[in-house]
């Protein structure tokens, strides 16, 4: 996957099209993700040129996007699918307990707490899902890194490298295990032809509606701020 560097990097999303006479680039509002679009026979260097000259509008277009619901004590968000309330909490670390995520310290702190608790959630779930999809298809991960970015829920390098995004310890665990499948299906098939979406099929069955979930339920994922109440 194609970046722009910077802070921070941009993940680029290339799209050969027949019917392409120019380069074009586009924004998905509902999940950030950045597509540029090329004839069939431009060279990827001519389009990254392209999207570079275009920098600026892109990190503007994706700031508007930003998320703008601070969390704070009192916050209603999902966690593994599951919406609780932040509340104050007397133990060292942050506890899920029933439908309260109790939250110890001063109440300026509870976003960055609660961030720690989601990042925490996530690298678990995701390193436990990921070593079993790979075990699967007898493949290992290089290694597996968690970023909150709005352009991608997941991306795999040609060297076998996973990222994914720490919010989707906010989704439901079967949508987290899909996304873990996609991105592992990639240590096996590097594209999206039919070949890696049988592969995704065999790892995790029935994968549309957690698919079908993320477009309709990912931008909510992204409406929450971590630094605190505003």
């Amino acid at each position: 996957m194609p970046l722009l560097p910077g802070p921070p990097p941009l993940e680029i999303t290339l799209r050969r099209s027949a019917r392409a006479r120019r380069f074009s680039l586009r924004v998905s509002r509902l999940d950030g993700r950045v597509t540029l679009t090329l004839p069939p026979r431009a060279r990827e260097a001519e389009a990254m040129a392209f999207a570079r000259g275009h920098e600026g509008w892109l990190r503007e277009t994706l700031e508007t996007m930003a998320p703008g619901e601070p969390v704070g004590l009192g916050t209603v968000l999902p966690v593994e699918g599951r919406p609780v309330r932040v509340a104050p909490g007397a133990a060292r670390g942050v506890r899920l307990e029933g439908d309260r995520l109790a939250v110890p310290g001063e109440p300026g702190q509870a976003g960055a707490r609660v961030r720690a608790f989601l990042r925490a959630l996530a690298r678990d779930r995701l390193a436990r899902a990921s070593d079993r999809h790979a075990a699967t298809l007898g493949l290992r991960p290089a290694a597996m890194t968690l970023r909150d970015t709005r352009s991608r829920w997941g991306s795999c390098t040609a060297d076998g490298r996973l990222m994914y995004s720490w919010r989707l310890a906010m989704a439901p665990a079967p949508v987290l295990d899909y996304v873990a499948a996609h991105e592992v299906a990639h240590l096996a098939e590097m594209n999206h032809a039919p070949a890696f979406w049988a592969v995704v099929a065999r790892l995790c069955p029935g994968y549309a509606p957690h698919r079908a979930w993320l477009r309709e339920n990912g931008p909510a994922l992204h409406a929450f701020r971590f630094d605190g109440p505003g």
